[in-house]
């Protein structure tokens, strides 16, 4: 039980190990796998996916794939399954002949990640191979005096399998006289010996033949056979025997085809036919037969073909001395080739990128190289380079693979495609070198935004251009290449006068061509500032702008225009801006030079365009005036004759400097005159001259001469309205006494009455100031009165104040202005036959009327004043009676104060609560506005 424990455990370890030895080699890349030979194409040998964690897609997609060393494919890689298989029948002695364990080598390279693993596949042998000789019949000579026991070599059997396939024992069969021997060899190989076992007799037989088989160790076991023929000869004393047992010889590869390499020399002491000597080789490989010859006569080993010391580096022959006997003896020959620098490195792109991108950063593995010297030594040392200044370098890995990689960034616009030369050289002298280009093309990045060929453009483009016309074409180019590189042109935005830009002019997209979709005016726009976008096809784009000046240029496509003097109605009428008219005015005694008119004009245009030039083109009197050439001044050539006629017709003639010249004219009339009346007699046959159909001055004359009239007219009306208002004063200065009271801001509001009472108030002062909407009026009065009230009969239980608080030179006691305002008589009425009228008339139906002009108002007004203030002091000096204002002599007997309503309670001071009236006793009355009529009275007489 014990036992069988320790053998699990035993198990266990030796399959742990076998784990841990395929982990160790798939960590460090590399593959062990074995296939029998002769296995037909595409058998299986191992699960490369499996084994490494390959993706199937990569594999389908051709990502991976299998290099094998040397020029011939052994295997290959399913590209469904991921299996690695066989490419091919493989022949194990063919590949790996006189080697022990034969192993084929390959790499797996994912073209992706720039990787490779090795995989070591080892062949198998099997028993497809039976022993064979050389020679199928043998021939030997035997003196038949050999004495029993004699050994005689025979030829090898060749078994080209291998381990226990390979050729394992002899066997002869026959005679009874012979007898077979086998001895082990140096190297364990077996060579085979025929012993005489019994002695011969000519007489007897001169011949025996023998049957040599040898025999491998395969299942079942294969079989080769030799034929042996003895001749039994008569007595050879002597044997050859060669000056040395073994030939050491060392020839370089390239030793010269013909050059002898080694001479085999052997001797016999016997004479005569038995002393000569033949030379042949007794043992030789198929390849070595193939490269050197021996003569059998010298014994010279010669080259007949070109030895490579990659492919055998040692050969190892035997050669047999024959005498005329048949005595022989044997030698062996050993040929060690030495290296010669005759091979070149080999570099094999294992994979490679065509394309890069520019923006890759920098160590980019872009190729896998592996490099291989078949020489050795120093020979097949090797040092790999890049040729050139190129972003690229050289990384060595492990078993001869390089990688290429990125050694700084990378630019398209700069270089676009390379072609990086791989150079290898040994370390043989001299140096062998081979070299590998690779083909690379830099792929583009929009990383570069288009550029324009100028920094600003600017055109000029005459006005009046046709909609559509090529203003300029402008042009940017982008370093890119492809799309990244296609460049289109747009417009910024903007708005021109309130108007978007895209309605003046346009930009082609795809050649950058700008075109005018309006016609330009110069005189509206002068100057059009846009900016042009030039934007590629990369993703993101990239864009730049430039800035774009038009500059319009002015034609001469606007006539002068005359100012002055003004554009004719007539004129205007026809239809014809050409043509002007004006009337001027100058004096018969005027002097040469005198300044009679301007003629004013402007042109819309700009530069030489609008340069005027002022010429007199017709004239009633061609020597009376002269127009000057740049300012337009009409003055007289010559002072004036009698001869001269009034009217004078002027044609002045604008023109500009364009090419070709623009013109307008100007029409004045001057009239000559000496006073006013000549020249308002000239103007009146100029306007009657006018009335005829096509005179186109008449209606201007007709208008200027009702304009002269009209202002004479406001003129003398001012003058007599001056005169009256002087007149209406003097007469209230003369109506009215010069020391009346003052009443300043009554609104006549507060009235209540006839309108006659109104007018009283405003004629009882020389400078009134009363209005209908103004609570700030002022009634000022003569500073001389001494009666500031008007008399009345307040209610007896209020007192009725007469002038309010707000000025304080006229103000009452205290007690007098606090009093509230008095209520307006309510008994104050006109009966219909007392209403006062002009003495001696009555107004048809009435028996009594008021005066019925201005003159009776007033002095009604005025005599109503001073009989209520006459009736309030106890006096009265109006006449007519006590109590009747003096009034029934002219208006009536009718007409007296009973009539007459208290206006004293209907008058009060803006702004004050004070009511006119009468404050009882005189003396009161009349000292509290003492000082503020002085005062007022001075001011009065300082004015």
């Amino acid at each position: 039980m014990c036992a069988a424990g320790r053998r699990w455990g035993r198990r266990q370890r030796a399959l742990l190990w076998a784990v841990l030895l395929v982990a160790w080699e798939a960590a460090w890349g590399q593959l062990r796998y074995s296939v029998p030979e002769e296995m037909p194409k595409g058998s299986f040998v191992g699960d490369v996916a499996k084994d490494l964690g390959l993706q199937l897609p990569g594999i389908r997609d051709n990502a991976v794939r299998v290099v094998s060393k040397g020029r011939t494919q052994y295997f290959a890689l399913h590209g469904k399954t991921g299996h690695l298989v066989t490419a091919d029948r493989i022949d194990r002695e063919h590949l790996c002949e006189n080697v022990q364990q034969c192993v084929l080598r390959c790499e797996l390279i994912v073209e992706g990640e720039m990787k490779f693993y090795e995989i070591e596949v080892e062949i198998t042998d099997i028993n497809d191979n039976e022993p064979s000789f050389r020679e199928a019949e043998i021939e030997i000579r035997m003196s038949e005096t050999t004495a029993p026991g004699s050994r005689f070599p025979l030829r090898e059997a060749q078994d080209p399998d291998s381990g226990r396939n390979s050729l394992q024992s002899y066997e002869l069969s026959g005679d009874e006289h012979f007898s077979l021997a086998v001895q082990a060899g140096p190297g364990g190989d077996q060579r085979p010996e025929l012993v005489l076992a019994k002695a011969l007799d000519r007489e007897e037989a001169a011949f025996h033949e023998l049957v040599l088989r040898a025999m491998d160790g395969g299942d079942p076991a294969r079989t080769g056979t030799a034929r042996i023929r003895v001749t039994v000869l008569d007595a050879n004393d002597n044997a050859p025997v060669f000056s040395q047992a073994e030939y050491t010889v060392r020839v370089p590869e390239d030793v010269p085809v013909g050059s002898v390499l080694v001479t085999v020399t052997a001797t016999d002491a016997d004479e005569g036919l038995n002393g000569q000597m033949k030379y042949s080789f007794h043992k030789i490989s198929d390849r070595a037969s193939e490269l050197f010859h021996l003569d059998t006569e010298s014994g010279k080993i010669t080259v007949k073909n070109y030895m490579d010391f990659e492919e055998i580096s040692s050969y190892e022959l035997e050669v047999q001395a024959h005498d005329g006997g048949e005595l022989f003896d044997t030698a062996k020959v050993i040929i060690t080739v030495t290296d010669v620098n005759d091979n070149a490195p080999e570099i094999s792109v294992r994979s490679a990128l065509s394309a890069i991108s520019e923006d890759s950063p920098s160590g980019t593995v872009v190729a896998l190289l592996h490099v291989h010297d078949l020489d050795s030594g120093t020979n097949g040392e090797m040092h790999c380079s890049l040729d050139g200044d190129v972003p690229f370098r050289l990384q060595s890995t492990h078993g001869g693979y390089y990688s290429v990689v990125t050694a700084r960034e990378l630019d398209r616009e700069q270089v676009s495609e390379y072609n990086v030369t791989v150079r290898a050289a040994d370390g043989g002298s001299p140096p062998l070198q081979s070299s590998a280009v690779l083909a690379l093309r830099v792929l583009d990045v929009n990383d570069n935004a288009p550029v324009f060929a100028e920094e600003r453009y600017s055109a000029r483009l005459a006005e009046n251009n046709a909609a559509g016309a090529l203003v300029l074409t402008v042009r940017a180019t982008d370093a890119d290449w492809g799309q990244n590189a296609r460049v289109r042109y747009r417009l910024a935005e903007g708005r021109v006068r309130g108007a978007p830009l895209s309605s003046y002019v346009s930009v082609q997209a795809e050649t950058g061509a700008l075109y005018a979709l309006r016609s330009f005016d110069y005189e509206q726009l002068r100057e059009l500032q846009l900016w042009v976008r030039a934007e590629d096809g990369g993703a993101p784009a990239l864009s730049s702008n430039v800035s774009v000046r038009l500059l319009i240029v002015d034609e001469n496509d606007n006539a002068p225009q005359v100012l002055y003097p003004p554009a004719a109605a007539a004129a205007a009428a026809a239809g014809s801006g050409a043509a002007w008219s004006g009337v001027e005015l100058a004096p018969r005694w005027a002097e040469a030079g005198a300044l009679v008119a301007k003629v004013v004009a402007v042109d819309a245009d700009a530069g030489q365009n609008a340069w005027l030039s002022y010429e007199l083109a017709k004239a009633t009197e061609p020597g009376l005036f002269r127009v000057g050439l740049h300012s337009g001044e009409v003055r007289t050539a010559r002072s004036p004759l009698a001869r001269d006629a009034a009217r004078q017709s002027l044609v002045v003639l604008v023109k500009d400097h364009g090419r070709p010249a623009l013109s307008a004219t100007a029409t004045l009339s001057v009239v000559l005159a000496e006073s006013v009346a000549e020249l308002l007699a000239e103007l009146g046959s100029a306007a009657d001259g006018a009335a005829a159909p096509g005179e186109p001055a008449a209606s201007l004359t007709r208008w200027l001469v009702l304009a002269v009239a009209a202002v004479s007219c406001l003129f003398v009306a001012f003058l007599l309205l001056l005169l009256a208002l002087r007149l209406r004063r003097w007469r209230r200065q003369q109506l009215l006494p010069a020391d009346s009271g003052a009443l300043r801001g009554v609104p006549v509001s507060h009235f209540v009455g006839i309108d006659g009472v109104r007018a009283f108030l405003q004629s009882y002062s020389h400078e009134v100031s009363l209005t209908a909407d103004s609570r700030k009026s002022q009634l000022r009065f003569s500073g001389g009165s001494c009666c500031d009230t008007l008399p009345a009969r307040p209610p007896p239980d209020e007192p009725a104040p007469l002038l309010g608080d707000e000025d304080p030179a006229g103000a009452l006691p205290v007690d007098s202005v606090s009093a509230p305002q008095a209520q307006p008589n309510t008994d104050w009425r006109f009966s219909q036959t007392q209403r006062p009228g002009t003495s001696g008339s009555q107004n048809g139906e009435e028996a009594g009327a008021w005066p019925n002009n201005q003159f009776d108002t007033e002095m009604l007004q005025a005599m109503i004043l001073a009989s209520a203030n006459e009736a309030a002091d106890g006096n009265s000096t109006l006449g007519g009676g006590n109590g009747t204002m003096g009034l029934s002599a002219r208006y009536g007997p009718q007409f007296t104060l009973q009539h007459v309503p208290d206006y004293r309670q209907n008058v009060y001071i803006p702004g004050s609560n004070a009511t006119l009236t009468n404050a009882g006793k005189r003396d009161a009355k009349n000292a509290a506005p003492a000082g503020g009529n002085k005062k007022k009275s001075g001011k009065k007489e300082k004015k």
